[in-house]
């Protein structure tokens, strides 16, 4: 990709700001001489120096940089809540993305076809029920059954979809889940982070598993909203909806409500949110009443979730003890992903050390290194 400054929004930026050369370069802790010749497109800063020159000048990355890059990886986010998608999270996904494009030739997927996808994805009631009834045929459960892990990542693999298992931590970071498109070679790749609690896990990956299905519209918000509530009416499809509406609409008490939603989300092993969208969607659609529950509903399911462990204390048991030869065996045992198996044949092939494992991965240095010398 071939990238360089846009010096007329940097330059009024500048003017803006009061800023000259010399005293831009003072506060970039570079030469004079550097900031003419990002100006003058004869260089381009250093990642560091980059993000610091865009808040400098109060400019995002897309209003900074003039890139020429046809080409360019799709990134979508699972984000934590709260927190707000930026141009450097954007960037860091697309460059994680073009390492990725290393690893394309070693995939083991069948390149003469493309996967079936969706035509055009809808967020309406009755088209969103089809598609989830259609998947819920293709992988063989009924519309009342229990939607399961295996479930959906066999339907990963059919959509020639790499899981890539991280840990990402609990707390402190921006993303729970990545999805990245690589136009080039028609390749989908989704980081899962399996720091996540068990309830809103299988929410995450039905998202992905969205995306998969509405390439036409990566990298765009009504992707989000797709992936969304394709997954709430996977997971929690009409009949199931219909049959807890009823049940819940019943009870008389807030109490008595909220027991009963509960008990329901831990059968299924999905969020009570996300029970509670789908029932009031369904009501919206019968013309019945929503269900009103109370701010401290909300409340009650931070605590419902506390009561259960992440996924990866599940996977893994103490994390503290865990090895990289289990995280790798356990993470191809779960989900049945061939991408530790396509990075270890790239590694072998190229010499490449800990540094690429890292940038693929975005996992802390020294889980790194113990993973390249096990791939290796």
């Amino acid at each position: 990709m071939l990238k360089r400054l846009n010096s007329l929004n940097a330059r009024e930026a500048m003017e803006a700001r009061g800023f000259t050369q010399t005293a831009l370069a003072k506060q970039l802790d570079v030469s004079k001489e550097a900031v003419s010749q990002w100006l003058n497109d004869k260089s381009f800063p250093r990642p560091d120096k980059l993000l610091r020159l865009a808040k400098l000048l109060g400019l995002g990355f897309d209003d900074l940089v003039i890139k020429d890059e046809p080409n360019a990886p799709v990134v979508a986010f699972r984000r934590m809540k709260g927190t707000k998608t930026k141009d450097h999270h954007i960037e860091k996904a697309r460059e994680m993305g073009r390492f990725l494009g290393h690893l394309v030739p070693f995939l083991p997927f069948d390149t003469l076809e493309v996967p079936p996808t969706l035509k055009s994805p809808l967020c309406e009631y009755e088209y969103l029920q089809r598609v989830a009834q259609k998947v819920r045929s293709d992988i063989n459960v009924e519309p009342q059954a229990t939607l399961d892990f295996p479930h959906l990542i066999r339907r990963f693999g059919e959509l020639q979809a790499v899981i890539v298992p991280v840990l990402w931590g609990s707390k402190q970071r921006h993303e729970n889940a990545v999805h990245i498109f690589l136009p080039e070679s028609d390749t989908t790749w989704v980081y899962l982070n399996l720091d996540t609690n068990v309830h809103d896990f299988e929410f995450w990956m039905a998202h992905e598993l969205g995306h998969c299905l509405s390439p036409s519209l990566t990298g765009t918000e009504a992707a989000e909203d797709f992936a969304d509530a394709f997954a709430g009416a996977l997971l929690f499809p009409h009949a199931k909806a219909e049959a807890a509406y009823a049940s819940i609409a019943a009870k008389r008490s807030f109490s008595t409500k909220v027991r009963c939603l509960f008990d329901i989300a831990k059968h299924e092993l999905i969020s009570p949110y996300t029970i509670y969208k789908q029932l009031n969607s369904y009501a919206a659609h019968a013309g019945k009443g929503l269900l009103e529950l109370d701010n401290g509903f909300f409340g009650m399911i931070t605590n419902f979730n506390k009561s259960y462990q992440n996924l990866s204390e599940i996977l893994f048991g103490n994390l503290n003890e865990l090895t990289s030869k289990d995280f790798i065996h356990k993470s191809e045992e779960a989900f049945d992903t061939p991408f530790f198996k396509v990075l270890g044949k790239y590694l072998r092939t190229t010499g490449k050390g800990a540094g690429f494992v890292q940038a693929i991965t975005d996992m802390p240095m020294l889980d790194v290194r113990s993973m390249h010398s096990e791939l290796t």
